[in-house]
């Protein structure tokens, strides 16, 4: 796979011309960072870089600085490299930034789909259960269930590979983990409550229950905290 452009000259990095509108760079910089991402191949270091150049130019006071300071075409500074992408060497607010939009990265293409995964699972169930209440020990009552739970487990295999695609970066840890324990409650619930399938045992069908209302607390907590990540 191609690498962005090796320049300090964060429009190289970017693959776009001194002139190019706010709306061009901001197409060039999502269409990199999706080329880029380690779902399809590439990796974090590479991401970092993309978003070094995209702190600069995707602001308008730092684009306006950053092209008084420096001749059209041309880098300046000291470059430093990062796996075959040069990019300039940033300041410390720019190192912020830059873990900043690591983080934003992880956020969109990890958390967010697996929210939206762990959610179709954990909110459907209470109406599954009750569905399946009405009758226990009714064939098609008890069929529709396991299906149903089919369908949990093969989302539930979507999550893992999400979640595994991408490290969770150092600035994230603890929601992260948070993420991880949410996902082991529903997991653990759906054991639970495939054991209630299999013999009625009701041990199961409340373990289960009261695993799948712990992982809906985690999640509405996760969704709070991202809130108040504010990027």
């Amino acid at each position: 796979m191609a690498t962005p452009p090796t320049s300090a000259n964060p429009y190289a990095v970017l693959g776009v011309g001194a002139q190019a509108s706010a709306a061009e760079i901001k197409a060039a910089y999502r269409q990199l960072v999706k080329r880029h991402h380690p779902d399809a191949g590439g990796d974090a270091a590479t991401i970092v870089a993309l978003n070094a150049a995209w702190e600069v130019l995707g602001d308008l006071e730092r684009r306006r600085l950053y092209d008084s300071t420096h001749s059209p075409g041309l880098g300046g500074g000291r470059p430093t490299s990062v796996r075959g992408v040069r990019v300039q060497a940033p300041a410390p607010d720019s190192r912020g930034a830059a873990r900043d939009g690591e983080l934003l990265v992880w956020l969109q293409r990890v958390y967010a789909p697996i929210d939206r995964l762990l959610g179709q699972v954990i909110l459907a169930f209470p109406g599954e259960l009750r569905a399946l209440a009405a009758d226990p020990y009714d064939d098609l009552l008890m069929e529709a269930f396991c299906a149903f739970l089919e369908q949990s487990k093969a989302k539930l295999d979507k999550v893992q590979t999400l979640y595994s695609s991408m490290a969770c970066p150092s600035s994230a840890k603890g929601f992260g983990l948070s993420l991880y324990h949410c996902l082991s409650q529903v997991e653990d619930a759906l054991a639970e409550l495939e054991r209630y399938t299999l013999g009625y045992v009701d041990s199961y069908l409340h373990d289960g229950r009261e695993m799948l209302r712990e992982a809906k607390r985690r999640r509405s907590l996760m969704k709070e905290e991202r809130r108040r990540l504010d990027l």
